[in-house]
């Protein structure tokens, strides 16, 4: 069975011991970094399966963190939860749009963290669709959930796997209305943590990246979103 990698990310050596101790009885293989330019070189040496990453870091903060690490194709997919000491949602939904998957507030319970985790890995590991729909077209965009690729006019799109997630499920069915909690429960996954404007927030960023094609994704005012029926 494979021991799935997390690297933690934090300032605090007790929290991290503490993290990385019940992790390991989990039979999670874990490293450690306490900042911004260490954890980058580990995830680039040893990509990890998933990334715990504290917002307020010495250095390079955790947001900077999170872009750098979407930004390379290495690491680009490697789910991110995201810590925070603030209690302002802000914070949260700032660490969603810079590509973090989920947050979490300090102080935290170990079991609410390992929840959370092992949520993450499930929901990287699952949801995939079909060997019929593996490859999906609709008009100039194509979605390759064999390689995990987006391209749009033949260019390449960088996605997080909770935008991938996301795009596929609203591509697979155009036309059709999906309400946000649908959309957390198939594209994101059925115990994902919700706060307000998480979906939201992953469209808007989807949007921005797919540029002047995000006009794709369609608001339903009061329920959530379609992606456009371009046959129509």
């Amino acid at each position: 069975m494979k021991k799935h990698l997390i690297l933690v990310v934090d300032d605090e050596p007790d929290l991290v011991t503490l993290v990385q101790h019940h992790l390991s009885r989990e039979h999670y293989r874990v490293e450690t970094a306490h900042d911004g330019e260490t954890a980058l070189a580990k995830a680039r040496a040893n990509v990890p399966d998933l990334v715990i990453l504290d917002l307020m870091l010495p250095g390079i903060d955790g947001l900077e963190v999170c872009r750098r690490l979407r930004s390379d194709s290495k690491t680009s997919q490697v789910p991110i939860i995201m810590l925070t000491a603030k209690a302002e949602e802000t914070d949260a939904v700032i660490g969603l749009a810079h590509g973090a998957d989920d947050y979490i507030r300090k102080p935290f319970g170990v079991r609410e963290l390992i929840a959370r985790v092992a949520t993450r890995i499930r929901a990287a590991e699952t949801h995939e669709p079909p060997i019929d729909r593996q490859v999906l077209r609709v008009g100039n965009l194509t979605i390759d959930s064999i390689r995990h690729e987006v391209t749009l006019e033949g260019q390449p799109i960088r996605l997080t796997m909770t935008e991938f997630k996301l795009l596929r499920q609203l591509a697979s069915r155009p036309g059709q209305a999906f309400s946000r909690g649908q959309l957390l429960d198939l594209a994101i996954a059925p115990d994902a943590v919700v706060i307000d404007r998480n979906v939201d927030v992953h469209v808007a960023t989807l949007r921005k990246k797919l540029g002047q094609h995000g006009s794709l994704i369609e608001t339903i005012r009061g329920l959530g979103y379609k992606f456009s029926d371009t046959s129509r």
